[in-house]
């Protein structure tokens, strides 16, 4: 479905529609979290050598142009995306220590946040939210060290 939905678009925006590019749309399509043009290109590369990096990292510019993709920016700086399933939302909780990523979902927040912009008559077009801390892991790996002292 995601690859009709894709060749579409490249229709539409008269672009050039090719195998490499449907290959790398599969190969993202099924991968999990958020990873890096770097990890992407990785994954590509196992399936066919012959695709260049500059192929993956605009393959990746054309699915965030599209919607199919969203580009990331945490704590650390570097890129990273993640496939953008058809109309859902989910939001991150970045661990600072290790850099584990949890994505979550609260339709409470979600109506809170609508609440908001239509107290104030603001059309909300997109949002995000990363709450940054400590996951559980890192956090009890602190607490080991501290009772050691």
């Amino acid at each position: 479905m995601e690859t009709n939905r894709f060749r579409t678009l490249i229709s539409e925006g008269r672009l050039k529609a090719t195998k490499q590019r449907e290959k790398i749309l599969n190969i993202f399509l099924k991968s999990s979290g958020h990873q890096n043009l770097a990890q992407i290109y990785s994954q590509v590369a196992k399936e066919n050598p012959k695709i260049g990096y500059s192929t993956v990292y605009r393959t990746l510019k054309l699915l965030t142009r599209f919607g199919m993709a969203a580009q990331r920016k945490f704590v650390d700086g570097e890129t990273r995306y993640e496939p953008i399933a058809g109309g859902s939302h989910h939001d991150h909780l970045v661990c600072l220590d290790c850099g584990n990523i949890i994505e979550f979902e609260n339709e409470t927040l979600e109506i809170l946040q609508n609440n908001i912009a239509q107290q104030y008559r603001f059309k909300i077009s997109h949002h995000r939210m990363e709450l940054y801390g400590r996951c559980a892991d890192c956090e009890l790996k602190k607490e080991i060290r501290r009772r050691k002292r």
